[in-house]
């Protein structure tokens, strides 16, 4: 987490929209909006000039829409963790999203405490959306995922790196299980477990428990 105030970038094309966020977001002491951006090109511009620590991202713009920004930004490697915006909950606009690196989605109707919720998050390195929203989004789109046993080819193993226990909580991520729910299942503390998820996302150069679902689907380590 940063050790001033969360840096944001707002990326929408509705200047009311924009300005509705900033006076929820900084009316947080430790937010802080460092600029606007009203379309997809010009939030990957603003995004490497002000390194923001959370992007808000809408989808539907001209110019270029927000999954490919998401995606852009994403594939510079800049630090910045992304929310998608959407209107509707498990659509498909939320699931291109998060596949293009994006950290989670919020609903634009969402409670101001939802939003501000979302924002502190991602910025921790935690996910603005459940492991179960993510499974049931993956299994609504499933037809989208790579085909064959592993994205990574076939007789690969992409979990090669990690232990057989650090396996099993990939996989128990990947059911939509919560920490507690992992720390029952396998009689070990959330603290043992927040570790073993730390590792699990370090080795396997995973953002968050989001692209850890994610991954268990892409390369078939889940029973569907």
């Amino acid at each position: 987490m940063t050790a001033g105030p969360i840096r944001i970038l707002l990326v929408d094309d509705q200047q009311l929209v924009r300005l509705g966020f900033r006076m929820v977001l900084e009316a947080e002491p430790d937010l802080v909006v460092v600029g606007e951006a009203a379309d997809g090109a010009e939030a990957v511009r603003l995004s490497a000039l002000l390194r923001p620590d959370v992007v808000l991202m809408d989808v539907r713009m001209p110019v270029l829409d927000g999954i490919e920004a998401t995606r852009r930004i994403v594939e510079a490697d800049q630090d910045a963790r992304i929310i998608v915006l959407t209107t509707f909950d498990l659509d498909e606009y939320a699931f291109g999203g998060l596949r293009a690196g994006a950290s989670g989605f919020l609903l634009k109707d969402a409670r101001p405490d939802e939003l501000i919720a979302a924002v502190r998050a991602v910025s921790a390195g935690d996910a603005a959306v459940s492991g179960r929203v993510t499974r049931a989004m993956l299994e609504l789109f499933a037809d989208r995922l790579p085909t064959g046993p592993a994205a990574g080819g076939a007789g690969d193993d992409p979990a090669a790196v990690l232990t057989p226990r650090e396996r099993e909580i990939l996989v128990a991520m990947g059911e939509g299980l919560s920490n507690g729910e992992i720390g029952a299942r396998f009689y070990l503390s959330e603290s043992t477990v927040k570790t073993h998820v730390g590792r699990v996302l370090s080795k396997l150069h995973l953002r968050d428990r989001v692209h850890a679902v994610i991954f268990a689907y892409e390369h078939r380590l889940l029973e569907r």
